[in-house]
């Protein structure tokens, strides 16, 4: 392992409430790898916080020599395709999994979009069996540390999620900016 600066990543599954940790990561004095070619919409009205690089991670690493230090979103399988060179700080975002088939649903009937014709079961056997196997696969490898944060934590307790996401990171962020970050109007598509 190197010297530089672990790496750090958001991930989780979509509509999981990355994209409201990568505000937080901002805001409170993270750098973001992002290209902002998904732009903000009525789904993720703050922006979506997206590198495009980071759906060719099979092909194409270079753009990690750029990363350390800063923070990237990616999505949760891919994150097994990280090379094991370098350290990382995951911060791993975990919502209700029928609050995520909603949301997932929402969206993709608002661009006109289908998802997969699956019932809504089946989809959250698929999402249990793919957040195991991921969850697996970090544990085994100690220049991963993880993080785990439930999204509803964000919307009830902001303050505490930033205190964590700090300590985790070493204590050098603005809590106050992060926890201002967090909108709990944007919490949509709760289940209970």
């Amino acid at each position: 392992m190197s010297d530089r600066a672990p790496i750090i990543v958001v991930s989780g599954l979509p509509r999981s409430g990355t994209s409201m940790a990568m505000q937080m990561l901002c805001a409170g004095g993270i750098a973001a790898m992002s290209d902002a070619i998904r732009t903000p919409d009525e789904d993720n009205p703050r922006g979506y916080f997206e590198f495009e690089r980071v759906k060719q991670l099979k092909s194409d690493t270079a753009w990690l020599d750029e990363a350390h230090g800063k923070v990237v979103k990616i999505i949760h399988l891919l994150l097994m395709e990280l090379p094991t060179d370098r350290e990382y700080r995951v911060i791993f975002m975990r919502r209700n999994l029928h609050e995520v088939i909603r949301s997932q649903a929402v969206m993709l009937e608002r661009s006109g979009r289908r998802g997969a014709a699956l019932a809504p079961d089946r989809l959250i056997a698929i999402f249990e069996a793919q957040l195991k196997s991921v969850d697996s696969w970090l544990a085994e490898r100690p220049n991963f540390k993880v993080l785990s944060l439930e999204h509803a934590q964000f919307i009830a307790n902001p303050a505490g999620q930033a205190h964590a996401i700090n300590a985790f990171l070493g204590g050098q962020l603005d809590e106050s900016a992060m926890t201002t970050a967090v909108d709990p109007a944007l919490h949509r598509n709760r289940v209970g």
